[in-house]
């Protein structure tokens, strides 16, 4: 690996540790010729599926972009980047795990949503009203019942599941 400081051609390694989620392989390296030290790391480079979006046309997965897309909706949300980085670990898993060389963009779509509802349902509303291009204020309506049955249900059930122990 290059040296970011001198630009020299070999640099060694002096310590390499798993980051905290098991996915990343953290390196220490030191430059034999300026003597700084930095840090790289190392991810394993494994397909994902390409994404079909909605006029039919396929692009590469684009991690950054669905980062983007949620951070928008996180915007001044009491949400940690560490929360954020979780998600997205768990959306790149759910995409790996599934086996597809392919998924439209609007199943990943619904999977971000999903997410987000469990995450911050401020940010849910956000997010879905931009990814299902609310036409009406009726649309956004009934999103936000949606939203509503869905934590009052989890709410009771986790409530019940208390009173019975």
């Amino acid at each position: 690996m290059y040296c970011p400081f001198c630009n020299e051609a070999d640099t060694r390694v002096i310590d390499s540790r798993l980051s905290s989620d098991g996915h990343q392989v953290r390196r220490r390296r030191e430059c034999p010729r300026c003597n700084e030290r930095f840090s790289s790391f190392e991810t394993a480079d494994l397909g994902l599926p390409r994404v079909i979006k909605r006029d039919n046309t396929r692009s590469t997965f684009d991690q950054e972009k669905l980062r983007a897309g949620m951070l928008k909706a996180l915007e001044k949300r009491p949400i940690s980047s560490e929360q954020v980085d979780s998600v997205m670990l768990r959306l790149v898993k759910r995409l790996r795990s599934s086996g597809e060389r392919e998924i439209s963009s609007r199943q990943l779509g619904e999977w971000v949503m999903e997410e987000l509802s469990e995450l911050d349902p401020v940010a849910y509303v956000r997010f879905a009203s931009v990814y299902r291009s609310f036409e009406d204020i009726q649309a956004f309506n009934q999103t936000v019942e949606q939203l509503k049955q869905h934590h009052f249900s989890d709410k009771k059930s986790t409530h019940e599941t208390e009173n019975k122990k």
